[in-house]
């Protein structure tokens, strides 16, 4: 169900006076957050089903704030429904709408209540399955009234449209609007088995790759080309090979199976390199260093659940990260 007002954001008051009327009265935010909820859901009975209502419940809330702010927000015709231009505007302030009356609820009951609730979580599919999923077991033991539902992805998603309460991000941020927090850090190294080094020789310097089967990360915003740093230089080298892979995982897998160099992050192949599973190729010349964030998208107030949820992962991984010296996940 849609949450009773507690506040009016100022952006919000600001948009209805756009509309030269006066102040709204209290059931404006509610029909704010109904309209949200059918321009996400993309139909009234979708967003009927999500609510909890009836649908002419919501297409009366939508009507109603059409009506106050005297604009169309939605197109509405047989097949489908669409945002207008109006509808485009309204939206973002629907939503921090929601999540400020959200916030005003928790911070009236954080004192007093244990985290609990949903908890959604989007991550890296190789760190989600390496490094998330093992401790969701201590946590749940830790907090056992919060809910966690992990959803793994190596492509960067909309963590305000996605509906997700925090997500981890590994590498520059390219939103500012996020309110990031350093986890910890990995770097990039090269690896490949012992069969392949001996099929093929060991590279003794960056250019000696470009003769290499490299094993490639597809989503990796530098393409096919791999940097190197040494002694304040730098060596770009393109790679080519068998196998490009939107996973690390894969890639790991791969180069076990000495298929070729793998380029990886060290909280994948720190284990492996830790028992000689994997050996480290070019080991003189260092590859960047990614930061891994803990991120949402509230600022102000978090959530119980979110706290305990960040609190519990920096406990988790050390500073340094336990990965740093091969360790498996705790």
């Amino acid at each position: 169900m849609v949450r009773n007002p507690l506040i009016i954001p100022a952006n919000v008051e600001t948009l209805f006076a756009m509309s030269n009327k006066n102040p709204p009265p209290a059931h404006s935010l509610d029909d704010l957050l109904v309209f949200a909820a059918v321009a996400e859901s993309e139909g009234f009975s979708a967003a009927a089903r999500r609510l909890g209502v009836s649908k002419s419940m919501v297409s009366s809330a939508v009507s109603r704030l059409e009506a106050r702010l005297g604009v169309r927000l939605l197109q509405r015709t047989t097949r489908r429904l669409s945002l207008t231009e109006a509808g485009y505007a309204a939206l973002p302030h629907a939503r921090q709408a929601r999540s400020a009356a959200h916030d005003a609820e928790e911070a009236a009951v954080s004192l007093l209540a244990s985290p609990r609730g949903l908890l959604r979580v989007n991550a890296p599919m190789s760190f989600g399955v390496l490094h998330l999923a093992p401790a969701l077991g201590a946590f749940a033991n830790q907090y056992p009234e919060v809910e966690v539902e992990l959803v793994l992805d190596d492509r960067v998603v909309d963590l305000v449209g996605g509906d997700f309460d925090l997500a981890i991000r590994i590498g520059t941020l390219a939103d500012s609007s996020l309110v990031a927090s350093l986890l910890g850090r990995s770097s990039d190294v090269l690896v490949a088995h012992a069969d392949y080094l001996a099929r093929a020789g060991l590279p003794g310097e960056p250019a000696d790759l470009a003769g290499h089967a490299a094993l490639v990360y597809s989503l990796a915003a530098t393409g096919p080309g791999w940097t190197f740093t040494r002694d304040g230089r730098s060596e770009t080298v393109k790679v080519r090979g068998p196998l490009k892979a939107n996973s690390s995982m894969a890639l790991r897998e791969a180069a076990l199976q000495g298929l070729g160099i793998a380029r990886l992050p060290l909280f994948v192949a720190g284990p492996d390199l830790a028992v000689n599973r994997l050996q480290r190729v070019l080991p003189g010349w260092a590859l960047p260093e990614h930061g891994i964030h803990l991120v949402t998208s509230a600022r102000g107030h978090q959530p119980r659940k979110v706290t305990a949820f960040a609190d519990f992962l920096r406990g988790r991984i050390g500073s340094p990260p336990y990965w740093e010296s091969g360790k498996a996940a705790p």
